[in-house]
């Protein structure tokens, strides 16, 4: 190697500029000169041939080359300085100058590499602007890839730094700023957001690899914690890099320290400080998620550190330090094998994560819910915690965070699929099993302590005896005189233990006499053998010596005694039994506490169903998927009540947003579609089973959503042919089972032969004679379901888009249409209440598959008339007055007349529907037929000459303006029928009317609940026919509805009003005052059926929706549930109709609040929180806030001001807002002095303040505030006259009196002044607003198109 060249001078020692600034004013030896760019090829050439010659040692002389030029440089130094470190003989210029080469090379290399860098950074940002277009061309030029070039480069530098390098410094420690150097370009290259991606992952590690040697090599641990703090607080991407970097610095380069510093610095920062640093709060969260996962133990070590940020305002920092807890939890703290310090700490977390769950931010909340939920599926939570996390879990339901309650649902869902009870949670199942157990437990407890109290120990037996043992031996050893001799001796065969043994029985016998004699004597014969042998120290006392003998051999105490032996044995058994009792009753005792604790969950996720249950039918998607899911995980552990959730979420099939619907679908395609059993036939009898107990006790509207459900499993084939020919089995009784499960099997098939009706086209003779056979009589509710099944074959062959084909029809002497007649006509004259909904169903099927129904129907008709007239002649002949009906009234079985007059009614309105609907359609498909077959004909015999009446025509077919005057012409023609011809003298109905109307005039008469209801309802199928009947006849049909005692008569007569306004809007629209009077019914089903009928024509626009919706609005206080969701549901869907309840809501405020007919004013409250929650928007909140205000002119009542004030309340106040109360200042002032209406204003100004406002903002508020303490403390005339209210006038409005209030005790309205004014006076017929016979052509063309769907049932 040869020999450096010197220095410019020796003691020369080339220093690390801090910029490259620093160089050109530094003027020492070394000092580069600026080159100009002709002056660069030659030094360029120069260092070519010194580096050649030197090695890295030219730069010495060429560095002003090098620094002037950012160019790769390729060193060789690593290969070069371990033979000049291991080198004995280096002298100290050699040392200096290979020193000053390795500081200049590394600082040219580290600046090339930041300005790579910074290349490469921009080149980054323009192609995430372009969307990568000019990648290409930033990353390569002239065949160079920094990117390539990039790791070699890092992998070179560890392995210069992995030298040991101190032996060029005289102090041998590496300076700072050497190591700074180095350091910093793995830092910049961090800084670069592409280094997170994958294809990136090489070059990380070299950092990261790079960055331990100088930590373990070069003391790099205080700058490196600060840098690490400081880019987490500015570098959003490299907090999961560096969790990365310190797990693996801890772990495979034992830098455990570092996990400390950082964590210790992390926790000095200022809480305050993070509140405002939003992005390097979140930094920092990343972090310690990353290190908490990946190292949890060295985390705990340090977790005291951390746990004051709990008490910070920034929320990220929160959940940080509660995930890490969790984590520690996970792979830490968890197993019962913990010691008491680890357990200690374990409770620690688990108590900071449940008082979490209360936490002020709903992010805090549904973060520890979300842990909660992976230590409970992670089965890291203690069973002694069971009970405490789930009621947190339920509280939280409530929440009123969206992501709270779903995350709560999740926790739920996860305790039932991790619970450690059992997988059948039932309370009814846990509750006679835990009070059995318990009995037992008090037993054994009783048991125990009997035992406990009468179990006495030798040593309290010998107490007890040893005052009169002592007593006998004193009498034996000193007699006294005239007493006899011992008679006890002891043979000289006998040996010690027999003695010992026949004195321990004497003792027991309580023969205290005999047993001293007998020690006596033994003494003498057995002396120094056991157990005769005395241990008293008084050898002279033979009393003593006595009793301390008795004593030993009595209590077992003596060592070889018989008494030891027998005792020992009894006092082990004994031990042994009270362990095995304590044993049993400390397992009795936790079987107990397992039963108790299953018991207790079991009663909580019972009270959790109905909570979710009300959730299904909230605005969030994902809460609603959510209470679904739960309900199927609550359904597979058997609790019963989850039944009653799974039917509620029935009607989310009819959802909008297909999301839930297919939430409810794939929830019961798991519930029913997935059977478990050995074979394909007990799956099906499962599934079969399963589907047959939702039927039980079905209302109408469970079963219609579920035929939705099942049609759509038909459609896409998911139910299998096994589980049809099972259903038709147990129809057709081959299989044996219950008539409940017959009439489940039929309706289930009905179902399905709606997605294909194949199914019972294709069986039909088999329901007729199996379904409809003379037995009908017996279970009229079974034919009605094979009615209806069958009824599933008018859907089928319905004529494709564009095609014209033929309805299926059947002829009128088929089987099916013989026997429903006859079982309509055997059935007519038994008092069966089954009988008429199977009427009903006959009657619909007829007019559905029936060529020539009304001709079948007409046949039943006077076939059952004439059972009536025989009824009445068969009867005795009573004193008939004028006018009576023949046989009397009294005489007559009235169900005959309900029979025949509901057989009527129900037969119009089936004539009607078929005339409008099938015999309308048929007339339409023939038109187009004859149609289609003239365009034919015409174009086949088409010329070239055409006339001007042909293009007129053609010109008109292309209008379609044909096609509208021939549907205008049918629609005439059918309407022509229903008016003049079906209800004409010689037609059949006309002959039951006069029946009906004396019915219906004569309530007294005719007070038979059912004969009434059915008579009112007949009367409204009659009004469905004729506009001018139905003109007729609205006085009388309005009257029942008000006066009526009846509360079905009322119902049926709301849901008839309901059908006539959307078959006769203009008749009825006069009436419509009454109908809502209907929904302050005293009875709940009729208010509930009218709250049904006004949402169905108010949403449908058939209605005129003014002031008078406020009666909708007091059902929001309705006492029954039902119907306080009903208008919920109403105003929800209203307010998807635009500004509807914008618009609504002043007269709403006006009636409701209004003293002579308002409501309460907590009820008041209760409706306009309910109804501003719709108010979204700023620009209605702002006009209601002018509106509100001005209202506050045109009140009278205090009342009516804190009604006013309250609203004003509820409003989402803007500023735009803020200025219009302001501008309306004047309009409330002088209300100011009620207490209650200054307390709302000072709320809504408070909360407006609360929310964070612009600083002018602040000012108006501030403005405001003081104008309300002004006008509230001294009262309008004060303020005018010190002018602090420019502009305004004076008000000379009075202080109003008290307001008068409703009547105590109710919250309901009062009657309307029109409808219920009186209840005796005579009804005045409104007149009518528009032409009563002349209904809009297009109205009616609608009308033939689409058949009339009437709410009638």
């Amino acid at each position: 190697m040869a020999s450096p060249p010197q220095p410019p001078s020796a003691a020369w020692e080339f220093q690390l500029p801090l910029c490259p600034g620093d160089l050109l004013r530094s003027g020492g030896p070394a000092s580069p000169r600026l080159l100009q760019p002709a002056q660069l090829p030659g030094a360029l050439a120069a260092f070519g041939a010194a580096f050649g010659a030197q090695g890295p040692r030219a730069v010495l002389q060429h560095f002003d080359a090098l620094s002037g030029l950012r160019l790769p440089l390729v060193s060789s130094h690593s290969n070069d300085l371990p033979s000049i470190l291991d080198d004995p003989g280096l002298s100290s210029s050699d040392r200096l100058a290979y020193l000053n080469a390795l500081k200049m090379n590394c600082y040219v290399l580290t600046r090339l590499v930041e300005a790579f860098e910074m290349e490469s950074f921009k080149c980054d940002s323009v192609e995430l602007s372009l969307g990568g277009r000019n990648k290409k061309g930033c990353t390569k030029r002239s065949g160079f890839s920094w990117e390539e070039e990039r790791q070699p480069l890092i992998q070179l530098l560890t392995e210069l730094l992995q030298l040991d390098l101190r032996r060029l410094w005289s102090g041998l420690v590496v300076e700072e700023e050497f190591v700074s150097l180095m350091t910093g370009i793995c830092y910049r290259i961090l800084e670069n957001p592409t280094i997170s991606h994958q294809k990136h992952r090489p070059t990380r590690e070299a950092v990261i690899h790079l960055l331990a040697v100088t930590l373990m090599r070069y003391d790099h641990m205080l700058s490196a914690t600060l840098k690490i703090t400081q880019m987490l607080q500015h570098f959003e991407h490299v907090a999961p890099l560096f969790g990365e970097a310190v797990s693996l610095w801890a772990t495979e380069y034992g830098m455990k320290s570092i996990v400390g510093e950082v964590l210790r610095e992390i926790g000095q920062k200022c809480p305050e400080n993070l509140a405002r640093d939003i992005s390097g709060a979140k930094g920092y969260a990343v972090f310690l998620t990353e290190l908490a996962e990946q190292i949890p133990g060295m985390v705990l070590s340090n977790m005291s550190v951390l746990l004051h940020h709990l008490d910070g305002e920034n929320y990220t920092m929160r959940n940080a330090i509660l995930t890490a807890m969790a984590e520690i939890l996970l792979q830490v703290l968890n197993g019962d094998q913990l010691e008491e310090a680890a357990r200690s700490t374990r409770d620690q977390f688990l108590d900071t994560l449940q008082a979490h769950v209360c936490d002020v931010l709903g992010h805090v909340r549904s973060r520890v819910l979300q842990l909660f939920t992976r230590i409970v599926q992670r089965k890291a939570l203690p069973l002694t915690r069971f009970h405490t996390v789930v009621c947190l879990a339920v509280g939280r339901l409530q929440d009123k965070s969206v992501m709270v309650v779903k995350n709560a649902v999740q926790l739920l869902a996860a305790f039932l699929s991790n619970n450690p009870f059992s997988c059948k949670i039932s309370c009814s199942d846990l509750a006679e099993p835990l009070k059995k157990e318990m009995q037992k437990l008090h037993e054994m407890r009783d048991k125990h302590r009997a035992a406990s109290a009468l179990a006495i120990t030798p040593e309290e037996e010998w107490e007890a005896m040893q005052p009169e043992l002592k007593a006998t031996v004193q009498q034996l050893l000193h007699p006294l005189q005239g007493e006899e001799e011992r008679e006890v001796e002891v043979e000289v065969e006998d040996t010690a233990q027999d003695t010992a043994e026949r004195i321990t029985q004497l003792l027991r016998k309580l023969n205290y006499k005999a047993a001293v004699c007998l020690t006596q004597e033994a003494m003498s014969c057995f002396q120094g053998i056991e157990p005769f042998i005395s241990t008293s120290e008084l050898k002279d006392d033979k009393e003593a010596i006595i009793l301390d003998i008795l004593k030993a051999l009595y209590t077992g105490s003596c060592p070889g005694s018989v008494s030891l032996q027998s005792n020992g044995n009894t006092e082990s058994e004994d031990l042994a039994l009270e362990e095995q009792v304590a044993s049993e009753m400390v397992k009795q005792e936790m079987l107990v506490q397992y039963l108790q604790d299953a018991y207790n969950f079991s009663v909580k996720i019972i009270e959790a169903l109905n909570m979710v249950s009300r959730m299904m039918y909230k605005n969030s998607v994902s809460v609603v998927q959510e209470a679904i899911e739960f309900f199927v995980t609550v359904s597979q552990f058997g609790v019963p009540q989850a039944v009653l959730g799974v039917r509620r979420m029935l009607p989310l099939i009819w959802s909008k947003e297909p999301g839930i619907r297919e939430a409810v679908l794939s929830a019961y395609r798991r519930l029913y579609l997935s059977p478990s059993g050995d074979s394909e036939r007990v799956r099906a009898q499962n599934q079969v089973q399963s589907l047959s107990l939702l039927m039980v006790d079905a209302s109408l509207g469970t079963i219609q959503c579920l035929e939705e459900i099942i049609c759509e499993f038909v459609q896409k084939d998911e139910i299998k042919p096994s589980v049809i020919q099972l259903l038709w089995e147990q129809f057709t009784q081959k299989l044996e089972c219950s008539s409940l499960e017959r009439q489940a099997a039929i309706m289930l098939l009905g179902m399905m032969a709606r997605g294909k009706p194949e199914i019972v086209g294709s069986n039909l003779d088999v329901l007729v004679t199996v379904g409809l056979d003379e037995k009908v009589h017996k279970d009229y509710r079974f034919a009605k379901e094979v009615c209806n099944a069958i009824s599933k074959l008018a859907g089928c062959n319905k004529p494709a888009l564009g095609k014209n084909q033929a309805p299926f029809r059947l002829p009128q002497a088929h089987l099916l249409f013989e026997c429903l007649s006859s079982a309509v006509s055997a059935g007519f004259a038994q008092p069966s209440t089954l009988w008429l909904p199977f009427m009903e169903a006959a009657v619909t099927l007829i007019y559905q598959l029936a060529e020539g129904p009304e001709e079948i129907c007409a046949q039943i008709l006077k076939d059952c008339s004439q059972k009536t007239l025989d009824g009445l002649l068969d009867l005795p002949e009573p004193e008939a007055s004028p006018g009576s009906i023949p046989g009397g009234t009294s005489a007559l079985p009235t169900f005959l007349l309900t029979h025949l007059i509901s057989l009527v009614g129900h037969v119009a309105l089936q004539q009607v529907m078929y005339l409008e609907g099938a015999v309308s359609t048929e007339l339409r498909r023939c038109r187009v037929l004859r149609e289609e077959q003239e365009a034919t004909k015409r174009a086949a015999s088409s010329t070239k000459k055409q006339s001007n009446t042909g293009n007129e025509t053609t010109m008109e077919e292309d209008l379609g303006l044909v096609g509208a005057s021939a549907d205008d012409t049918e629609a005439e023609l059918i309407r022509n029928i229903c008016e003049t011809e079906l209800l004409d003298e010689k037609q059949l109905f006309c002959t039951f009317i006069p029946l009906v109307l004396k019915i219906c005039n004569n309530p007294l008469v005719y007070s038979d609940p059912a004969l009434s209801a059915a008579a009112a309802l007949a009367l409204g199928k009659f009004c469905m026919i004729s506009a001018e009947f139905c003109d007729a006849q609205l006085r009388l049909l309005f009257t029942m509805l008000e006066k009526s005692s009846l509360p079905g008569v009322r119902s049926n007569l709301m849901i008839v009003a309901g059908d006539l306004a959307i078959r006769f809007p203009n008749l009825i629209e006069p009436w419509t005052p009454h109908l809502y009077a209907r929904l302050r019914d005293p009875c709940h089903d009729v208010r509930q059926i009218a709250g049904l009928v006004m949402t169905h024509l108010i949403l449908k626009d058939m209605v005129k929706v003014k002031g008078q919706v406020s009666e909708m609005a007091t059902l929001l206080i309705d006492p029954e549930e039902e119907i306080v969701r009903l208008a919920q549901n109403f105003f929800s869907e209203l307010s998807n109709k635009g500004n509807a309840i914008y618009n609504l809501l002043p007269d709403i405020i006006s009636r409701l609040s209004d003293p002579d007919c308002g409501v309460a004013e907590e009820s008041f409250r209760t409706i306009m929180r309910h109804l501003f929650s719709y108010i979204t928007k700023d620009k209605q909140a702002e006009s209601l806030v002018e509106k509100l205000c001005q209202r506050f002119r045109t009140a009278k009542t205090e009342h009516q001001f804190r009604d006013l004030s309250h609203c004003l309340t509820l409003l989402p106040l803007s500023d735009r807002g803020l200025h219009k109360m302001q501008e309306n200042f004047d309009c409330f002032a002088d209300k100011l002095q009620d207490p209650a209406v200054y307390s709302c204003f000072r709320a809504t100004l408070s909360r407006l303040h609360r929310g964070g406002t612009k600083p002018e903002t602040k000012v108006l508020i501030e403005e405001l505030e003081q104008k309300l303490h002004a006008c509230h403390n001294c009262g309008l005339d004060s303020i005018e006259a010190a002018g602090e209210i420019p502009g305004q006038k004076s008000s000379k409005t009075p202080v109003p009196g008290p307001a008068k209030r409703p009547v105590a005790g109710s919250q309901r309205r009062q009657p309307l002044r029109i409808a219920n004014r009186e209840v005796d006076s005579p009804f005045v017929t409104p007149p009518p607003r528009m032409t009563r016979y002349h209904r809009n052509r297009t109205v009616l063309r609608k009308m033939v198109r689409e058949p009339t769907q009437f709410m009638v049932f």
